[in-house]
């Protein structure tokens, strides 16, 4: 391509298009479905761009949050010229909000933003959830193995000043319920004792989660010049959800295999989380392994011992990331285990009834949409399934997801697009796709967004 893109220039070809395109239309809407072919044509598009000249900066900040300081970061990526920015049919310019998925940090969507950002020019702001950063070397690459030989095991950094020790947990291992091992192998659990700043942590962390994204919003996206496209991969969905109805200036939600509100979400795996709030899970290769079987396909089995090898190659290359997980009982929407939460850190605050009640509504609340008088209404939702996903099928989606939001009051606006190929880690390359989906499924995004999606 000769021209760089920019909002003045012609809008790009929608999928399944020629280069003409048509312009901003008040009833877009996306496809109900992507060919392969669609897709590999729409991602040779957008990777023919130029690249953008960006400016990127990690974010490290530190927020006050129920009587404790809490270190959060992630990166903020944007043009290095202003005008490169998208201006969505809002009139407003469009930043997009980015969350990784469960076990891992915010490098997890970075190839993602710089597609975003570099080819498509929007500024973009992603999150490492709290706790998951390693703070104590600018890589950011966790030391070790998740778990040690002596049973000592990888623990959060919520605060560069308040490092977790061993003497504050205990290593647990559950085989307890046949569903959950089927799916995960054995879980390896740290049980935080109670009275320590571990248990504390635990019991607060929800609501430093909250917090932590509607600061980087805040620090990133004002909401006189910016509207915010929120988007959460897997885990980082309901998350995502939950900040849809408490940032004012958040449009609406650009998905693909992002796991929706946790009550519904619950529903469509038919999956609940029994475990208290003192316990995180720390991952291993199961944790590869459960979406290596299912991706493999029935063939798979044929060659289980190839298929065990890269797994076990692929957890060695995956050990410098998180690899643990405290955010169970907002996606399982796990209202009685948030309860227990919100009542310790009470107890921890020496809250009053009153307070302790309203503490208690609060982390319940988590996990499904706001409703009541003078509520924003839940935006528009925009979801993407991938032909390989394990957990985000078509029809978990059109028989759960779709009839539990239309009778939501109000309904929002919600359409599914199901993309022919990929998997559910979306950039992973595959024949004629080196960056996965990602290409076309920004595109579309682009489009949603310019052309009326997210308007009412």
């Amino acid at each position: 391509m000769g021209e760089a893109f920019s909002p003045r220039s012609p809008p790009l070809p929608r999928l399944g298009e020629g280069a003409g395109g048509e312009g901003k239309n008040p009833t877009w809407e996306p496809p109900a479905t992507v060919s392969r072919e669609e897709i590999v044509a729409s991602a040779e598009t957008v990777l023919a761009m130029p690249e953008i000249p960006l400016r990127i900066k990690e974010h490290i900040f530190r927020i006050r949050v129920l009587e404790m300081d809490w270190d959060v970061g992630g990166k903020a990526y944007e043009p290095q010229d202003p005008s490169r920015i998208p201006v969505g049919a809002d009139r407003k310019k469009a930043g997009i909000f980015l969350l990784h998925g469960g076990g891992g940090d915010h490098r997890g969507v970075e190839p993602l933003a710089l597609l975003l950002a570099g080819k498509l020019g929007f500024k973009v702001a992603s999150l490492s959830y709290p706790g998951h950063l390693y703070l104590y070397d600018p890589s950011r690459d966790w030391p070790g193995d998740t778990i040690n030989p002596d049973g000592t095991a990888r623990t959060p950094i919520w605060s560069v000043d308040c490092p977790i020790t061993p003497d504050q947990y205990e290593l647990v291992q559950d085989r307890s319920d046949p569903v959950l091992r089927a799916k995960y192998g054995t879980l390896f659990f740290l049980r935080a004792r109670e009275d320590t700043e571990f248990y504390y942590r635990l019991a607060a962390s929800p609501m430093a989660f909250e917090e932590a994204m509607k600061a980087v919003c805040a620090r990133n996206f004002p909401p006189e010049s910016y509207s915010i496209y929120a988007h959460g991969h897997s885990t980082g969905g309901p998350f995502v959800h939950m900040l849809l109805q408490r940032v004012e200036n958040i449009a609406g939600l650009v998905g693909t295999e992002s796991s929706p509100f946790g009550f519904i979400f619950s529903k469509m795996l038919n999956q609940g989380w029994k475990f208290p709030f003192n316990y995180i899970t720390v991952r291993t290769w199961r944790d590869i392994a459960r979406y290596a079987g299912p991706e493999a396909g029935p063939e798979g089995m044929w060659r289980l011992p190839w298929l065990m090898e890269d797994v076990l190659e692929a957890w060695e290359r995956r050990q410098h990331l998180p690899c643990i997980k405290a955010e169970h009982s907002v996606q399982f929407a796990a209202f009685d285990v948030l309860a227990e939460a919100a009542r310790a850190t009470a107890g921890r605050l020496e809250l009053g009834p009153t307070e302790t009640r309203a503490l208690v509504e609060r982390f319940r609340g988590y996990p499904r949409e706001l409703s009541g008088p003078g509520v924003k209404p839940v935006p528009p939702l925009l979801y993407g399934v991938t032909r390989g996903s394990r957990d985000h099928t078509e029809e978990r989606y059109r028989d759960i997801l779709l009839p539990m939001l239309a009778v939501m009051d109000p309904a929002p606006k919600a359409r599914l697009v199901v993309w022919g190929a990929g998997v559910h880690g979306y950039m992973k390359p595959e024949p004629d796709l080196p960056k996965g989906i990602g290409p076309a499924m920004a595109k579309l995004w682009h489009e949603a967004i310019t052309e009326g999606f997210y308007v009412a």
